[in-house]
């Protein structure tokens, strides 16, 4: 196939390619891959394409990242569909190294143990790498990680925190804090509800 090139302004204007760029840098700056923030009005091809490197650099979406990193002006749909693979790909893969340090730059440390059931001190020593986090409680901040970076674009850092505390009638009239409690697992029902919630934040503000 022939490689042609194609200013960043019109690839990211093809319908599509934008919502799915700005998707993806948005989960990368989420995990701690990236520190750009994925404002849509300011989001650039070349800063995808960073967070698509750092991406590939920690191990994720390898095969998929080529063609990203390329501007195919007749195959637009080609470029969403490796956006959502890389996406779909971090989505499943916890980042310890990189998301304690962007998780506890919003979340303080006795809420951010309380949400992970460890204690704080555990927190301390997994961040700071004295300690391997185990697969578990990584399975658990990666989680806190992706929902974190949901409510980003509708909190500042203290409604975030109060959004954890708050509760909710889409969770039954609990509030995520108590949902996330103890030794849970991203993909039991409580949790997947949470998930869900603040998911729809990135297209309803208002939820």
């Amino acid at each position: 196939m022939k490689i042609h090139s194609m200013s960043d302004v019109d690839l990211l204007a093809e319908e599509g390619v934008g919502q799915a760029a700005a998707e993806l840098v948005r989960k990368a700056h989420a995990v701690g891959l990236v520190d750009e923030s994925p404002d849509f009005t300011a989001l650039t091809y070349p800063a995808v394409k960073r967070a698509v490197l750092r991406v590939r650099e920690a191990g994720i979406g390898e095969s998929a990242a080529a063609d990203v990193m390329r501007a195919w002006p007749d195959a637009p749909a080609l470029v969403i569909e490796r956006l959502r693979e890389i996406g779909a790909l971090l989505e499943e893969s916890p980042l310890p190294a990189t998301e304690w340090g962007r998780v506890l730059e919003i979340v303080e440390r006795d809420q951010l143990a309380s949400l992970l059931g460890i204690s704080p001190a555990s927190v301390v020593r997994y961040a700071r790498g004295d300690r391997r986090t185990p697969d578990a409680v990584a399975a658990r901040l990666h989680c806190l990680a992706l929902i974190v970076g949901d409510l980003a674009g509708a909190y500042n850092e203290i409604g975030i925190r109060r959004w954890f505390e708050r509760v909710r009638a889409r969770l039954d009239g609990r509030s995520p804090a108590q949902i996330l409690r103890g030794d849970w697992q991203p993909e039991d029902a409580g949790p997947r509800a949470v998930r869900d919630l603040a998911r729809a934040l990135v297209s309803s503000p208002a939820t």
